[in-house]
């Protein structure tokens, strides 16, 4: 009997006579065709801007003006200190409602409710004129004056700003937590861990990879949601911006002036939030993303093979 041998595959050479098959890629015309009137479309636009009555000298004079630095960084420090407020307070309110007290639960939801279906601005204007309920702030002996007074512009700000973000922060957490399975919490209850040390040892530090991407984006449109501070008399980068722009005659391309800064600075803090996500992926990913320099650098080693086998 002919012994058959399991392990052989099949041959990588050809049979004698065949001829080796040739692939031909298909060709993606439409894609062509896209990419075409993408560009005309684009070089359309660039050269309506370029036509049109814009003093674009105007906005290099001003992009370092004392008064434009002054507003960045005002807008930086509003930005900060309301995501801080929002962060802890979010937190606070996902616990909560996540509690198994009803009226804490009930409190947190209702708090969620509230500042999630009303919009910012109005909640800005809001705590800008609670003096006609509140006449005066009475801490007793530690502070007492009247609410016009206690209510600056800078609190205002960081009020409407940070108690509108707990609200979305509040969710944020709530949906980290609960992705977090039950068992890491039922076993460390079974090695004697506290509630809350169980929190801050096991469910947090596994919930951080679901919390930090949508955290991320709430850091970049809060950079961006304080430019409505300027309604209740808080001088921050747009602020600043339309003051000169009115004063220098050119209110339009001090617009373009406060656009350039913003983008500025929410593609310096989306490096961050990339950065940051690729730290906490390092428990789930086999493989981290790679990072925009190693794109670059493969791209460049892919380019330069194909040109030498070219």
């Amino acid at each position: 009997m002919t012994d058959i041998d399991k392990t052989a595959g099949p041959k990588d050479t050809p049979p004698a006579g065949a001829e080796a098959v040739k692939a031909i890629p298909v060709r993606h015309y439409g894609r062509y065709v896209t990419a075409v009137i993408a560009i005309a479309v684009l070089v359309a636009i660039i050269n309506a801007f370029a036509q049109g009555k814009i003093n674009w000298h105007a906005i290099p004079d001003y992009f370092f003006d004392d008064r434009i630095m002054t507003g960045v960084g005002k807008t930086l420090l509003l930005t900060v200190l309301s995501m801080l407020i929002g962060i802890v307070g979010g937190i606070i309110l996902a616990v909560m409602r996540l509690s198994k007290n009803p009226v804490t639960s009930a409190i947190a939801w209702f708090y969620i409710w509230f500042f999630r279906g009303t919009p910012v601005l109005v909640q800005l204007f809001l705590w800008f004129n609670l003096g006609l309920v509140f006449e005066y702030i009475n801490l007793m002996p530690i502070y007492k004056d009247y609410w016009s007074s206690f209510m600056t512009p800078l609190l205002t700000a960081l009020l409407g700003l940070g108690l509108n973000e707990a609200a979305y922060m509040a969710e944020i957490c709530r949906a980290g937590l609960l992705a977090v399975d039950e068992g890491q919490t039922e076993a460390a209850h079974a090695l004697g861990m506290s509630h809350g040390k169980t929190l801050r040892r096991v469910v947090i530090p596994q919930a951080m990879r679901v919390i930090v991407p949508p955290t991320g984006n709430e850091v970049i449109n809060m950079l961006k949601t304080t430019s409505l501070v300027a309604q209740v008399q808080f001088s921050e980068l747009f602020r600043y911006a339309q003051d000169i722009g009115q004063n220098s005659g050119a209110p339009v391309e001090m617009y373009f002036l406060a656009a350039a800064w913003y983008l500025i600075m929410t593609s310096v803090l989306s490096v961050g939030q990339y950065y940051l996500e690729r730290y906490y992926a390092r428990g789930s990913s086999r493989t981290l993303p790679p990072t925009p320099w190693q794109k670059v650098k493969k791209n460049l080693t892919t380019f330069s093979s194909r040109k030498v086998t070219a």
